[in-house]
C-alpha cells in the first residue's frame, strides 16, 4: 500500500511552518494540574468512547420514536474512527516530534492524520445534534480535538482533518 506523508507534510512550506507555530503555542501552554485534567478529559475520546457511550444512552433512555436516530447516529461515529483509521494508514503522517515538547500522552499508534478524536467527536456532535441541544455537543467536540495538541500528539492541520471528515460523516446520520 502507498503512503502520501508528503502531502501532508510538505517540504517547509507556509502550511508547514504555520502548523508548527501553532502546534508549538498550544503544546508549550500544557502545564500541571491543567494538563492532568486535559488528560484524563482526553482519554474519554479514546475509541470514541465518550460518543458511543452518549449514542447508547440515548438509544436505552430516549423515547421509543427516537431510539433508531440514537442507534444510526452512534453507528455513523464507529464508522467515522474506522476511515480515520482506515485514512491514516494512507497519509501515514507520523506523531509529532518537537525537541523540549515531549507528547504528554501514549497512544496507540505512530500515526497522527487525521485526528480521530477530532473525528469522531465532530460525527457525534454532527449526528446527535438532531437530539440534544448542538452547542455543548460542538463544544465538547472542540475541546477534545485541541486537547490533543495540547498534549502533543497531533499537529492542528490533523485535528482540522479530523473536525472536516467528522462533519461530513456525521451528517449521513441526520
Amino acid at each position: 500500500m502507498a503512503s502520501y506523508p508528503h502531502i501532508v507534510e510538505g517540504v517547509n512550506g507556509p502550511l508547514t511552518r504555520v502548523d508548527l507555530r501553532l502546534y508549538r503555542l498550544l503544546r508549550s501552554a500544557a502545564r500541571p494540574p491543567a494538563s492532568d485534567a486535559v488528560r484524563r478529559f482526553s482519554m474519554l475520546g479514546e475509541h470514541a468512547a465518550l460518543w458511543l457511550a452518549l449514542g447508547a444512552a440515548g438509544g436505552l433512555l430516549d423515547t421509543p420514536d427516537r431510539r433508531p436516530r440514537w442507534r444510526r447516529a452512534a453507528i455513523v461515529v464507529a464508522a467515522t474512527y474506522l476511515a480515520n483509521t482506515a485514512i491514516k494508514l494512507v497519509f501515514q503522517r507520523r506523531r509529532p516530534e518537537v525537541d523540549r515538547l515531549p507528547a504528554l500522552v501514549s497512544t496507540p499508534t505512530a500515526l497522527s492524520f487525521p485526528s480521530a478524536h477530532a473525528a469522531t467527536s465532530f460525527a457525534a456532535a454532527r449526528a446527535y445534534s438532531g437530539l440534544v441541544p448542538a452547542a455543548p455537543l460542538y463544544a465538547t467536540a472542540a475541546a477534545m480535538a485541541l486537547s490533543r495538541v495540547y498534549l502533543g500528539v497531533h499537529y492542528p492541520t490533523d485535528i482540522a482533518a479530523g473536525a472536516v471528515l467528522g462533519t461530513i460523516t456525521g451528517s449521513a446520520a441526520r
